[in-house]
């Protein structure tokens, strides 16, 4: 555009008080989305007691900041809101006033529901940039719906926001598709991360370990994401497809992490609808082409968000039950409710190789627990059981898909809080989710070494995750132990056990940690939860030295799976302070015996009633 048609857009600007003049009782203004709200405007409708300015119905996706709507605000017989989203910062007690106007839809159907018409729009409130030199503005920090608004309305008004980045896209909008324009007189609004505990961290990091190289991830806003950060940063070809753009997601952009070339849809950009962050995030934005803004129709539809793969949807929770339900938070984390939820959800179950994961801390910040028996009295839950894949807190991970009842019973149970477990414990038996006999070792709940949380690829590409034993792992111990060979189990327990039912093998698995360290290795693919490999270090009476077993998945003896396992169990001897590993080896079982010659330590062997048996000395 050249310097005097610039000129003539700058005319047409008007007061914000003038566009009330073209208001009529009874029209639905829509209302830029959360950062893009046209402040200047909405703080004038608002504040304005005119005539005409009754019965008026106010639509908008989100509402955000000093946009929030409350309940005196919203009296009739000026206001309502119409709203989509429920879990921003509407808060529920509004909705539950009948201030609020909640329509229950995906993400994905809401433009549809507005060019179908089953929504009137009769007044588009819109903030954009300044337009270029060809005369088009961006919609800078929210596109979702706003195209569909400004189509269908009669009366399209633009707040001219200079603070507003241009952000690339579906973000072209001609300014002379604007009726009135009116000056912005505040910059866009932003979002200032919230601090980091320490407890987000370890949760982050075990959110982290779920995430594979070239994974496409969803990346929202809140603590868990502010802290994913430099636990992804080694990632390789991530991608992002997300409803939000934050400071943290410019980050691991920068970090290298992400290069989204992996994607099948906006391969080489990180796809997005909104973006809330930091001034430094905006100017980070500005005439950005790695980031691709695109309407919700795009970036919430659940098939072409499938088509990438590896698909991973990330929510962080705010309750948990044994069932695996969640609910989502209410304040704090913008996250969109259930609509949205569902249909990243549904994508991640339907994408190659994909993955659903919800993160939380175990207990919030009063002391109570997030994971109780049943959270059925808890609003903007996620019913579907079924779609959660992994909970994670910061006490490890638990794998739910495709698991019996009882096995994600425990497996949540194995990620509350080591205070809560035992009444978790307790309420499960007496609903029947659990075995009534399940025992809970109360004295070594602290002291989980969560610090076992390797991957390794050995010979013949067989990579093992190795993972401290838990109470959650007990059917897949079983399974474990029915796989392996007669000869490998009485080598292991030197004689013959046919059976390992529930009672012998939950007594396995519930391993006291003041006095033994049991380390597990899974094979295959994450979630197929197939142990191939355990390892067992038992203290003496005296404390001073540590027995040490083995057993290994026949397919994957021999490719060093046994020396690495003794190397860990050597690591935790030393940790505590033992003065000796000891072990007792049939003379055929040479492979082992082959593990204990090559693990460098000083080695004693005696012969006798033909069992070896071997001393390794950890005081060298």
């Amino acid at each position: 555009m050249s310097e005097k048609n610039l000129s003539n857009w700058e005319s047409r600007l008007v007061p914000p008080d003038k566009v009330l003049n073209h208001i009529r009782p009874g029209m639905t203004v829509f209302i830029g989305t959360g950062p893009a709200t046209p402040r200047r405007l909405i703080r004038t409708l608002l504040d304005v007691d005119k005539h005409n300015i009754r019965d008026l119905e106010l639509m908008q996706l989100a509402v955000l900041g000093e946009t929030i709507l409350s309940i005196d605000r919203l009296n009739a017989p000026n206001y309502r809101l119409k709203t989509f989203f429920s879990g921003g910062y509407v808060a529920w007690d509004t909705i539950s006033t009948g201030q609020v106007d909640l329509i229950p839809a995906y993400s994905s159907e809401i433009p549809e529901i507005i060019r179908s018409g089953r929504i009137n729009v009769d007044v588009a409130f819109i903030q954009i940039t300044p337009p270029n030199d060809a005369g088009y503005c961006s919609l800078g920090l929210a596109v979702d719906v706003a195209k569909e608004a400004m189509y269908k309305a009669s009366l399209v008004v633009g707040e001219v926001n200079e603070a507003m980045p241009f952000t690339y896209g579906d973000t072209f909008v001609s300014i002379e598709e604007f009726d009135l324009l009116v000056r912005a007189d505040r910059e866009p609004i932003t979002y200032t991360p919230e601090p980091v505990t320490d407890v987000m961290k370890k949760l982050a990091a075990n959110v982290a370990n779920e995430i594979r190289d070239g994974d496409c991830i969803n990346y929202s806003l809140g603590p868990l994401f502010e802290a994913l950060v430099p636990y992804l940063s080694d990632k390789k070809d991530l991608g992002i497809h997300s409803l939000y753009f934050t400071d943290a997601a410019a980050e691991l952009v920068n970090s290298g992490a992400v290069t989204n070339n992996r994607k099948f849809l906006f391969r080489g950009k990180s796809l997005a609808s909104y973006a809330l962050g930091t001034k430094k995030l905006m100017k980070w934005l500005h005439k950005n082409p790695l980031v691709e803004f695109q309407g919700i129709d795009w970036v919430c539809n659940s098939q072409l968000i499938a088509r990438n793969p590896q698909f991973v949807a990330i929510y962080e929770g705010r309750k948990a039950d044994l069932q695996g339900r969640v609910a989502f938070p209410l304040r704090g984390a913008v996250i969109s409710g259930p609509g949205e939820g569902i249909d990243f959800y549904k994508a991640a179950e339907a994408s190659k190789d994909g993955n659903t994961i919800v993160g939380m801390p175990s207990r919030n910040e009063n002391g109570e627990s997030n994971i109780l028996f049943s959270i059925e009295k808890y609003v903007n839950q996620l019913r579907l059981r079924e779609s959660i894949h992994v909970l994670a807190t910061e006490y490890g991970v638990a794998m739910l898909k495709w698991r019996p009842l009882r096995e994600r019973a425990q497996a949540i149970i194995d990620v509350a809080h080591p205070d809560d477990r035992e009444d978790l414990i307790k309420k499960a038996r007496e609903k029947k989710i659990l075995y009534s006999n399940q025992i809970f070792v109360s004295r070594s709940a602290h002291l989980y070494p969560a610090y076992i949380a390797h991957t390794k690829t050995f010979k013949g590409d067989k990579t093992v995750r190795f993972r401290a034993m838990k109470p959650s792992y007990e059917e897949s111990m079983r399974r474990f132990f029915y796989r392996c060979s007669n000869e490998t189990v009485f080598y292991r327990f030197f004689y013959s056990v046919k059976t390992m039912g529930h009672d012998k093998m939950q007594a396995y698995v519930n391993v006291d940690y003041t006095k033994e360290f049991s380390v597990v290795g899974f094979g295959g693919k994450k979630g197929e939860n197939r142990i191939v490999a355990e390892a067992r270090l038992v203290g003496s009476d005296d404390g001073k030295a540590g027995e040490v077993a083995f057993l290994i998945d026949e397919n994957y003896q021999g490719a060093g799976v046994g020396s690495y396992l003794m190397s860990l169990l050597v690591q935790e001897g030393k940790k505590r302070k033992l003065e000796a590993l000891y072990a007792e080896v049939l003379p055929e079982n040479q492979p082992m015996i082959k593990v204990f010659e090559k693990s460098g330590l000083p080695l004693k062997s005696k012969l006798e009633g033909g069992v070896y048996h071997i001393t390794l000395s950890l005081s060298g």
